[in-house]
C-alpha cells in the first residue's frame, strides 16, 4: 500500500470535509495500492475514511491483493453477492449510513454503479476526486521514472525490430505480429494500446487500423506503439522510409521533425503547456500544412497511456519538474502520406530528458 499517497488523499478529504472516498478505476487503484488487474465488469474498490483503508474485490483476487503488500482489511465477494452492499456493510463504526459527503472518480464511474452507490449511501454531497488524482499522478517519483525509462527503452527496441523487418511484399500485420512476438520474448505481455503499423497512404489516418496492405518501395511506414512495464506505459511514433521516397514525402517529414524539435527546445519548468503546442502548430501552419495537423501536440504519460495534462493550444498549465509527456506532431495528407514523430520526455530541473532514443533522422 502506498501510504504517502493515501496520506495526500486524506489531507484533501479533510480540507473538504469528505467522510468517504471510493477509488474504482484500475489505474488509480494501482496508484494507491500497487495492485494492478483488469476487473472487467466486476468491482474493485479502495475505500478510504479518516481512520480506515479497506479493499473490496472478487474473492478470487484476495491473495493477489495481499501479495502486493496491502495491509488493510480485504472484503471478498462471489459472483452471486452484491459487492456494493458488502462495501457499505464494511464501513467503519465512526460512519453511519447515510454518510454526509463522499468523493468518487466521476469520470471513471459508470452511471449504473454511481446510481447504485447513491441508493445505498444516500449521501448529501458528492465530490469528484478526479482532479486531485490527476494532479498526484502528474508528477512522477523516482520509482515511477525508473519504470518509465525501461518502458521507453523497450519501445525503442520494438521500433528497431520493426525497422529491420521491413521488406517489400510484407504486410502491415506481418510486421506488427513480429514486433509484438519479439516483445513477448522479453516478458512484455501487454501493449499500451493497439500497435499501429501503417504504410503509404494508410498512414494519413492518425488512428488508422493495420491490415493486409503490403509494403512497397517508396512508402513511408508509420509505427505507433508502446509497452506496459511494471504498470507504466511508453508511447513512441516513428515514420520510416522504405526505399526511395519522393520530394513531397521528404518535405512533410522534415516539417514534422522540425516542429518536434522546436517544441522540445522550449520544454522546461515554467513554460505553459500551450506554448509547446503553439510553437509546433505555428511551424506546421507556416509550411502550409496547418489544416493537416488535426490533434493536440501530446499528453501526460504514466500508468495510463493518456494522462493529465493535455498539450493543447489553450492549456494554461505550467510545466513542472517530474512530469512525463509525449510530444507528437503530425501531418496527414489524404491519399498522399502521413507522418507523425513522437518522443516521451521528462521535465527536469533544467529542461528535459528524452526517454525515447530511436533515431529520427530520415535515412
Amino acid at each position: 500500500m502506498k501510504t504517502n499517497r493515501i496520506t495526500k488523499l486524506r489531507n484533501w478529504m479533510t480540507e473538504r470535509k469528505v467522510d468517504l472516498s471510493i477509488i474504482t478505476s484500475k489505474e488509480s487503484v494501482f496508484y494507491f495500492t500497487g495492485f494492478l488487474n483488469d476487473p472487467h465488469e466486476r468491482l474493485n474498490a479502495l475505500v478510504v475514511t479518516s481512520n480506515e483503508v479497506y479493499f473490496v474485490c472478487p474473492s478470487m483476487e484476495i491473495e493477489d491483493v495481499k501479495n502486493v503488500g496491502f495491509t488493510g482489511p480485504i472484503i471478498g465477494y462471489s459472483d452471486t453477492e452484491d459487492s456494493i452492499e458488502l462495501l457499505v456493510n464494511a464501513l467503519p463504526s465512526e460512519l453511519t449510513v447515510p454518510v454526509q459527503t463522499v468523493s468518487l472518480e466521476l469520470s471513471q464511474l459508470s452511471a449504473e454503479r454511481y446510481l447504485r452507490l447513491q441508493e445505498v449511501l444516500s449521501w448529501t454531497n458528492v465530490y469528484s476526486s478526479d482532479e486531485l488524482i490527476n494532479i498526484l499522478r502528474m508528477k512522477k517519483d523516482q520509482e515511477e521514472l525508473s519504470y518509465l525509462r525501461e518502458a521507453a527503452a523497450l519501445a525503442d527496441y520494438a521500433i528497431e525490430v520493426g525497422a529491420n523487418a521491413l521488406a517489400e511484399g510484407k504486410t502491415e500485420m506481418d510486421i506488427l505480429g513480429l514486433v509484438e512476438y519479439e516483445l513477448k520474448k522479453k516478458g512484455i505481455n501487454k501493449m499500451s494500446f493497439s500497435t499501429m503499423v501503417l504504410t503509404g497512404a494508410n498512414a494519413a489516418s492518425p488512428h488508422g487500423v493495420p491490415g493486409t496492405t503490403e509494403i512497397k518501395n517508396g512508402d513511408l511506414v508509420l509505427f505507433d506503439l508502446g509497452v506496459v512495464y511494471k504498470g507504466y506505459c511508453s508511447d513512441i511514433t516513428r515514420t520510416l522510409p522504405f526505399g526511395e521516397i519522393n520530394e513531397k514525402q521528404r518535405e512533410i517529414y522534415t516539417v514534422v521533425l522540425e516542429a518536434l524539435e522546436k517544441a522540445l527546445a522550449i520544454a522546461k519548468p515554467g513554460v505553459k503547456a500551450k506554448d509547446l503546442d503553439l510553437v509546433a502548430r505555428e511551424h506546421i501552419a507556416k509550411a502550409g500544412y496547418g489544416d493537416y495537423f488535426p490533434h493536440r501536440l501530446g499528453h501526460g504519460l504514466g500508468i495510463s497511456v493518456h494522462e493529465y495534462p493535455s498539450l493543447t493550444s489553450t492549456n494554461e498549465l505550467v510545466l513542472e519538474e517530474g512530469m512525463v509527456l509525449t510530444v507528437e506532431p503530425g501531418i496527414y495528407v489524404p491519399g498522399v502520406a502521413g507522418v507523425r514523430i513522437e518522443d516521451d520526455i521528462l521535465i527536469t530541473k533544467g529542461g528535459i530528458e528524452i526517454l525515447t532514443k530511436y533515431p529520427k533522422k530520415l535515412v
